[in-house]
């Protein structure tokens, strides 16, 4: 049997032990076009990625790939957009669902685990498919402090304290690799824990555009990214310390000045 003969179904194995539809929901992921990059630091994390309006008629401000899941969760989703509007929609009900059951917000990592165990049931069962999406939750923990989530189509998730995901995600995590071990005085690559609770607010910010200025060899436009946040340092207006929001266009422009300045 040839392979395409394993790739018809979604629960059939092929002889190397390869689920081929799984594999393309990850080809759906690199080929979208976008690259959504996050980083944490001390009591920041944030999450970057493209803003792509492909037609001049189109509303630009109705195009994002930035989400609100609690008021202290958000996520940049990569892939295909539909999908993750549908997956968004599922992690808001779960968070409710939490909310009301246990009186408290969810935390990241539960949240985490919960949705990708929904995305490993999707990867079983012949009468759904895998979402063809990339999952990175940013959030505040009340106990650890800032998290940052990555999940896929296959169910699995993992904790980082940097990632990318989509079309340039092997070359931006060489950079951020690169960057992380000079972080501490060059101690990173030993520790990275502590190398990222060094790292600021402002750092972490001019850390992501970095990453996703080097990886496109671009210098982005403020209307080309988006940027969500979630910190709770003392640079974060109170009103919204501690709260996941998406940053307009002026305070982008200001970060992206202050990286341009900096080189």
């Amino acid at each position: 049997m040839s392979r395409t003969s394993y790739d018809r179904f979604l629960t059939v194995f092929s002889p190397e032990g390869r689920l081929y539809q799984v594999e393309y929901a990850f080809k759906a992921i690199s080929g979208s076009g976008h690259t959504a990059i996050s980083v944490r630091g001390k009591d920041t994390a944030v999450v970057i990625t493209q803003k792509k309006v492909p037609d001049k008629l189109l509303d630009s401000s109705t195009i994002t790939h930035l989400f609100s899941i609690t008021p202290t969760i958000g996520c940049v989703m990569t892939g295909l957009i539909a999908d993750a509007r549908a997956q968004v929609m599922r992690a808001r009900s779960e968070a409710a669902d939490f909310r009301y059951k246990y009186g408290y917000e969810i935390t990241p990592d539960a949240l985490a685990r919960r949705m990708a165990n929904i995305n490993q049931v999707y990867t079983q069962r012949a009468g759904m498919r895998p979402l063809g999406i990339a999952m990175i939750l940013i959030g505040i923990d009340p106990e650890f402090g800032p998290q940052c989530f990555k999940l896929d189509p296959a169910g699995y998730f993992v904790g980082y304290h940097a990632t990318a995901a989509g079309q340039k995600q092997q070359e931006a995590m060489n950079h951020l690799e690169k960057k992380w071990k000079k972080l501490d005085s060059g101690r990173g690559a030993d520790d990275a824990v502590n190398a990222g609770k060094t790292l600021s607010r402002a750092e972490v910010i001019e850390m992501a555009i970095e990453a996703i200025s080097t990886v496109h060899a671009t210098d982005f436009k403020p209307d080309e990214v988006e940027i969500g946040i979630v910190s709770d340092g003392d640079d974060e207006d109170p009103k919204t310390r501690g709260q996941w929001r998406v940053m307009d266009a002026a305070e982008i422009e200001r970060h992206l000045l202050a990286y341009a300045e900096k080189d």
